[in-house]
């Protein structure tokens, strides 16, 4: 058995502690938040749970071995290294940090003290992801030729990030989950329309050297929520549809192909293919519930976790280098 600290008992501490209390393994010995009404909630639902409003009492716990963060971007690094630091593994919410540097740092601390260290990006433990990670793997799909999300809502604006560290992260990390190559650039716009100057909505486009291309739309300021992704193969296409209660996938057996015209060889002609629509089953079962057990199983029996500190890394340099093409007025950032 591991004994876990959670840090921040707000609207994902919540979900956070459930999961690790029901998780095989594990407990939760302690929770931490400087809010008093918090900590009175969390042991009303859990009496068997400490609290304290000290961080510093949390790390000097020798009970305790995993910290598990579910605070604001901005406090990521620093309370993460200090749970290193204290010889605790460590479980960090998204984004993994507020900068490539930080996250960097925190890789090389972790491996140095033989401790693990993982984000939170829990869409990838989603049945509806697993379903098309194995059919593109399958070549249900064919060669993959875009990837198109739209992740919008009314609010909640953010005050230390833009709308691209909020809700991006998500999007990111399923695109490097399904396709292994990797952009080389990115260019991002975006505008903000409150006193604080953080953009609330912006577009971002990752550059292959192939044909691949990624597209991500992310708002505070939409009338609807919508939380989207379309994908596009030379064979088959796929709508993932995360607001839908059951139906979240669906797959088109939709495409084209160019022919040349015989009597004008500089001339081509299209021709459009429409098949079935194809609602697979996925997993019913809870995201958060398989991302305990991941990390309480790469603590206890050494595996490798689906997303380790290097993959949340990958998704920080992205968000980081499209907050520097949106500073730029969309100037092209090299990965």
């Amino acid at each position: 058995m591991i004994q876990v600290g959670l840090v921040g008992y707000g609207y994902w501490g919540v979900n956070l502690l459930r999961n690790f209390m029901n998780a095989k393994e594990c407990t939760v010995k302690t929770v931490c938040d400087p809010r008093a009404e918090r900590l009175a909630v969390a042991r009303q639902s859990y009496p068997t749970v400490s609290g304290t409003h000290d961080y510093a009492d949390l790390l000097a716990d020798p009970a305790i071995d995993a910290v598990v963060l579910a605070t604001p971007v901005f406090s990521h690094y620093k309370l993460a290294k200090q749970a290193l630091l204290a010889g605790k593994h460590v479980l960090v919410e998204k984004p993994f940090t507020a900068s490539v540097a930080e996250a960097e740092e925190l890789i090389e601390l972790a491996a140095q003290r033989n401790l693990v260290v993982m984000v939170d990006h829990t869409f990838l433990y989603t049945g509806s992801v697993q379903k098309i990670k194995s059919l593109c793997e399958s070549g249900e799909f064919g060669k993959l030729q875009y990837f198109d999300s739209t992740r919008i809502n009314l609010g909640l604006f953010q005050s230390d990030v833009n709308v691209i560290w909020d809700l991006a992260p998500h999007d990111i990390s399923i695109l490097f989950h399904l396709v292994g190559e990797k952009p080389y650039s990115l260019t991002a716009t975006g505008k903000a329309h409150a006193i604080n100057s953080i953009e609330n909505i912006a577009y971002l486009t990752l550059h292959y050297q192939s044909d691949f291309i990624a597209h991500f739309t992310c708002s505070w300021i939409s009338p609807l929520k919508v939380r989207r992704i379309l994908i596009g193969g030379d064979r088959k296409m796929v709508l993932y549809d995360d607001v839908e209660p059951t139906d979240k996938i669906r797959i088109y057996d939709t495409g084209y192909q160019l022919n040349e015209s015989e009597q004008e060889k500089h001339r081509k002609q299209v021709d459009y293919r429409t098949g079935d629509v194809f609602i697979p089953k996925v997993s019913p079962k809870e995201a958060l519930a398989d991302m305990a057990a991941d990390f309480v199983g790469a603590i206890l029996h050494g595996k490798q976790p689906l997303v380790d500190g290097h993959k949340g890394l990958e998704v920080v340099r992205v968000l980081e280098a499209a907050e520097m093409s949106i500073k730029q007025n969309g100037k092209e950032i090299k990965l």
